[in-house]
């Protein structure tokens, strides 16, 4: 993001237990483009971060900024809120999805996966809904975890 460029008016807030800065620096890792903004620091003890203790961490992936919060284990993450990230090619889908699914992430379906912390994402081609017309690349992608964008071109593709 440029030194003139606003900040997105609406931009995710995440509520982690206590890895927020784990998190935080675990995406900058993944995503190019991408870097640490700002830590808050408890002041004093709170439920869930004693004094010192980072509080929020406020960083941005590939220009689009996140908040997150050590707030306890009070909330967590579920598959009705995720990030879609749009890939060029089979080689960025792959990258994504090895690094996302690492270290105990998950693999889902139709593209989605859950992360190390929970947290859910949909890893697409750019192309998708393009290719997702015909019935028969609907059907194929049904049956996929990781999406390979050569299998649903074949399915998409006049017989």
């Amino acid at each position: 993001m440029s030194a003139l460029a606003q900040p997105s008016r609406i931009s995710p807030f995440l509520w982690f237990d206590n890895n927020a800065a784990e998190a935080a620096a675990f995406y900058v890792s993944v995503f190019p483009n991408s870097r640490l903004l700002t830590e808050l620091r408890a002041s004093s003890d709170t439920p869930a971060v004693p004094a010192g203790g980072v509080l929020t961490v406020v960083f941005e992936l590939d220009g689009l900024r996140f908040t997150a919060l050590n707030g306890g284990p009070a909330h967590t993450f579920n598959h009705s809120i995720s990030f879609v990230v749009t890939c060029a090619d089979q080689q960025e889908i792959d990258f994504f999805w090895s690094r996302l699914t690492a270290e105990g992430g998950q693999e889902v379906a139709c593209g989605w996966l859950t992360d190390k912390f929970g947290l859910s994402w949909q890893i697409v081609p750019a192309r998708l809904p393009e290719l997702l017309h015909n019935p028969a690349a609907m059907q194929a992608m049904m049956s996929m975890k990781k999406l390979d964008i050569a299998a649903l071109e074949r399915a998409a593709a006049p017989a």
